[in-house]
C-alpha cells in the first residue's frame, strides 16, 4: 500500500508530463514525499509551479532592472497548499485552514518565514504589506487552470507600473497577453491533476 503511494507521489513530482512540466524543486519534492503528500496535491504544486516558472521569467525579461526574488516565488508556488496535507478534507472541498497551517508546517521544517509565508497569503492579495512575490504566487495559482482575477491582475499591473512608470493601460496589456497564453494550456494542466487520486486506497 505504502509502496504504491509513493510510487504514485514519485510519478505526480517528476515524470514526464503532458503538457511537458518541470519536477518540483528537490527541496520541495523531499518534503512531500516526508509528509506522504497526497498525489493530487503534488500534481496541483507541480502545475502551479511551472506556471509559476513562465510568469517570473517573463518578469525576468520585461522587467530586467525589477527586484524580483525568483528563487522566492518559485518555491512559494511550489509549497502553496503545503497546509492540505495538514487538511486534507481542503483538497476536495472548500477551505482555508491550510494557509495558517501550511505555514506552520514549512517554519517547523526549517524553512524561513519570508519563504513559508506564500502558504498563508497565496489566497490574499490585497493587504498592505503584499510583495510583487506574492502577487506572481497568487496569480499562478488562478491562471494554471485558466482562472482571471480583476482584483489581483488589477493589483500586479499598478506594481508593474509603479516600478517601471510606464502606463497603467500598458503592463495590463503585456501582462493579459502572458496570462491569455498560460491559460490556453489550462486544459493539459488540469487533466495532468485529475490522473492523480487524492489518496491511494
Amino acid at each position: 500500500m505504502t509502496s504504491i503511494r509513493s510510487d504514485v507521489l514519485s510519478r505526480a513530482l517528476d515524470a514526464p508530463a503532458e503538457p511537458s512540466l518541470r519536477p518540483l524543486p528537490p527541496e520541495v519534492a523531499e518534503l512531500l514525499r516526508s509528509l506522504a503528500a497526497s498525489p493530487r496535491l503534488a500534481a496541483h504544486l507541480r502545475a502551479v509551479h511551472d506556471v509559476a516558472v513562465e510568469l517570473a521569467d517573463w518578469v525576468g525579461d520585461r522587467y530586467p532592472d525589477l527586484a524580483v526574488d525568483r528563487d522566492a516565488v518559485l518555491f512559494g508556488a511550489a509549497t502553496h497548499d503545503v497546509g492540505k496535507t495538514v487538511h486534507p478534507e481542503e483538497l476536495s472541498g472548500p477551505g482555508s485552514a491550510h494557509e495558517a497551517a501550511g505555514r506552520d508546517l514549512l517554519l517547523e521544517h526549517g524553512f524561513t518565514s519570508d519563504r513559508a509565508r506564500f502558504a498563508a497569503t497565496h489566497a490574499s492579495w490585497d493587504g498592505p504589506d503584499v510583495t510583487i512575490e506574492d502577487l506572481l504566487v497568487s496569480t499562478a495559482d488562478k491562471v494554471w487552470k485558466d482562472k482571471r482575477v480583476p482584483d489581483l491582475e488589477d493589483r500586479l499591473v499598478q506594481a508593474l507600473a509603479a516600478a517601471t512608470g510606464r502606463a497603467p493601460w500598458e503592463e495590463y496589456l503585456a501582462l493579459d497577453d502572458v496570462l491569455t497564453r498560460l491559460g490556453a494550456d489550462a486544459a493539459h494542466r488540469l487533466a495532468f491533476q485529475a490522473a492523480f487520486p487524492v489518496g491511494c486506497r
